[in-house]
């Protein structure tokens, strides 16, 4: 009897040491990240949210002005501008870079699941933004560019893809689709790989066709992993500033003058920092905003695999 105890006592003990050792080893991973998150997130975030309280220029001490920024924005009309320019261009590049990379997830999954196919399709986005929009901008010129001289071979007038108010949000967000589709495409394709073949195999004995399928089973069932991407893709969709700056720099006219661009333009153009960061906050709510109607529409957190 004394024996059993003494081995209950000792294993409990092995446990316990274990248990801190686990979690001392956790602490030593977690420290770093923990340290970052807090100082490059947290940190500049709060800092932020006080400075769109205040008017500041880096030259003098911040003054405290309260909601004045705030009203300044609402009367903005550039503000505005900027914020109809940017939904104009998140409605366009999500519309097109979801469907193409649904497109492109399933013809993976039903026809090959080459690695290299996979290591083909994520190319574009090991390219960096900045080397994508300067290719880009060569090939779209209305003079030299390689496009417009296509154009002219078939005999179609020159088009300012990049130059023209009604071409210039449109060919930008095309530009940033051809980037990321890969990503967003494997992303899908992670998810088509974990639903169920039964249930498909079931719908076939059923006599359910392929579109049939498609719509009653894979979209349901695909559901969570969609929810995610469009969540993602929208939040990345709205920080939209690299390729703009560098192929429009906001023209001709404001018409690609995009929120984020107006922004890096006020605070680092005008030393108005107070003004920038109440216009961070604002994007900050609306972002959370539409993330949050996303997940209740969407019901990401639940799954109709159960």
């Amino acid at each position: 009897m004394s024996s059993s105890t003494n081995y209950r006592s000792l294993g409990a003990a092995k446990r316990s040491r274990a248990s801190k050792q686990d979690l001392r080893l956790a602490i030593i991973f977690l420290t770093p990240a923990a340290i970052g998150f807090l100082v490059f997130l947290v940190w500049p975030t709060l800092r932020g949210i006080w400075l769109s309280f205040t008017s500041y220029n880096l030259l003098t001490p911040a003054e405290f002005v309260g909601f004045a920024n705030y009203e300044r924005m609402l009367g903005d009309p550039v503000f505005w501008n900027s914020m109809k320019v940017t939904v104009e261009y998140v409605v366009i590049n999500i519309g097109l870079q979801t469907a193409i990379a649904l497109i492109i997830a399933l013809l993976m999954h039903r026809l090959t699941q080459s690695t290299l196919l996979r290591g083909i399709v994520l190319m574009p986005y090991l390219v960096s933004n900045v080397v994508t929009a300067i290719v880009f901008l060569w090939v779209l010129d209305v003079q030299f560019g390689v496009a417009n001289q296509v154009l002219e071979w078939i005999g179609v007038d020159k088009i300012g893809f990049l130059s023209s108010e009604t071409w210039a949000i449109p060919t930008i967000a095309l530009i940033n689709v051809w980037r990321h589709v890969g990503y967003t495409a494997l992303l899908i394709f992670a998810g088509l790989q974990m639903l169920p073949n039964d249930v498909f195999e079931a719908a076939k004995l059923d006599g359910a066709g392929e579109f049939r399928s498609f719509f009653s089973i894979t979209m349901p069932l695909l559901r969570p992993i969609m929810a995610l991407v469009l969540i993602m893709t929208v939040i990345g969709s709205f920080q939209v500033f690299d390729t703009v700056a560098v192929t429009t720099g906001g023209g001709p006219a404001n018409a690609t003058n995009v929120l984020q661009l107006y922004i890096y333009d006020v605070a680092f153009g005008r030393f108005q920092f107070g003004y920038a960061s109440a216009m961070s906050v604002a994007l900050l709510l609306v972002l959370g905003i539409i993330t949050f109607i996303q997940f209740r529409l969407t019901r990401a957190g639940s799954s109709d695999m159960n």
